[in-house]
């Protein structure tokens, strides 16, 4: 895959200072952080509404624009970047039907039109205005939209956050595939980690305005770069702690890390584990210790669907959320056994 969209730009924003160093290829590329970490603002640049205090933008080889300490040097305008952005609000035209919104880059061009409806299955739809098409449907005109203008990068800012789960999981599919068959570059800001998941084929992890990581998204979680990127996508169970001959000392109750090998003893150090990784269940009587196996009590119980959620405080009065599917009646105050298996634990330096 090569790179066809080279980012390097830096811009004084409210609160941090945005510098971005990215090159995004044919793919559909998350921009994923906190709200006001600056992922809109890149948007915005490569689109033309913002202009940069500095850097440079290009898309295929060609200069959109150039700012250095001579000067302002390229601007393109936003007509002239062949990018189109597509918002959570839809900005769609009220008087127009679902056919003429799609036209209107197209000067009228309904033939057009009608094949891009058809594209995104909206045929049947035509001739409906707006406030007469669902949530999920007017995003699929204003996606229809943006292919009309015949644009080479798509800019989506939080496109499906307003809709329910199922008709997201659905425009998601749908947005994969027309990536696939078009070759666009689908450029995706998302607050989400179910949807920068869903969707996404890399992520770059976004803070006060930086980049922490970019990666494929199993990476995030097998090979963090840092403890902040564990904590932007919110994963349960980061344990901070102390390097110790095989693993960590995690507020005095001792876990064998297999990720946690060589360092300096004594070294500030993280690791987490996914919570459905954790093995749970009530102690058995003449049952010979395994690694990372402690007793614990339930603090907490939450069931959604077919899993259940327990909270476990362990022996160093710290808790661990584990998720089971086992179906077993656990109360709060139970003291069960809790197994943290080693291989599974990621280990993070501070």
């Amino acid at each position: 895959m090569g790179d066809r969209l080279i980012i390097q730009i830096e811009k004084e924003l409210t609160g941090c200072r945005l510098s971005i160093e990215l090159a995004i290829g044919a793919e559909i590329f998350v921009l994923f952080g906190p709200s006001g970490s600056g992922k809109t603002q890149i948007l915005n640049a490569l689109a033309g509404l913002m202009m940069p205090d500095r850097g440079e933008i290009s898309l295929d080889g060609r200069v959109l624009f150039r700012k250095n300490d001579n000067g302002l040097l390229v601007n393109l305008p936003a007509r002239a970047r062949r990018m189109a952005m597509v918002f959570q609000q839809y900005a769609l035209f009220p008087h127009l039907t679902a056919r003429e919104n799609i036209a209107f880059p197209l000067r009228r061009d309904s033939g057009e039109a009608d094949r891009l409806l058809r594209r995104m299955q909206l045929d049947q739809l035509a001739d409906r205005y707006p406030h007469e098409l669902s949530g999920g449907q007017q995003q699929r005109v204003a996606i229809a939209r943006a292919l009309a203008a015949d644009a080479r990068v798509l800019l989506l800012d939080e496109p499906f956050s307003a809709l329910d789960r199922p008709i997201r999981d659905q425009l998601h599919r749908e947005l994969m595939a027309l990536q696939e068959e078009t070759g666009l570059v689908i450029v995706y800001v998302t607050h989400s980690l179910d949807d920068a998941l869903t969707a996404g084929q890399r992520v770059a992890i976004i803070n006060q305005g930086r980049i922490e990581q970019v990666s494929g998204l199993s990476e995030i979680f097998t090979r963090p770069r840092s403890r902040s990127v564990l904590e932007i996508i919110g994963v349960p169970n980061l344990l901070e702690g102390v390097r110790r001959e095989g693993g960590i000392d995690w507020d005095g109750l001792p876990l064998q890390v297999s990720s946690c090998r060589g360092g300096r003893s004594g070294q500030s150090v993280s690791a987490y584990i996914p919570a459905e990784e954790i093995i749970i269940g009530a102690p058995k009587g003449g049952e010979s210790l395994m690694t990372n196996r402690y007793n614990g009590r339930i603090v907490r119980l939450h069931s959604s669907g077919l899993i259940q959620r327990i909270w476990v405080e362990m022996p160093n009065r710290r808790t661990i959320e584990c998720a089971v599917r086992d179906g077993l009646p656990y109360l709060n105050g139970e003291i069960v056994q809790v197994t943290i298996p080693a291989e599974r634990l990621i280990c993070v330096e501070e």
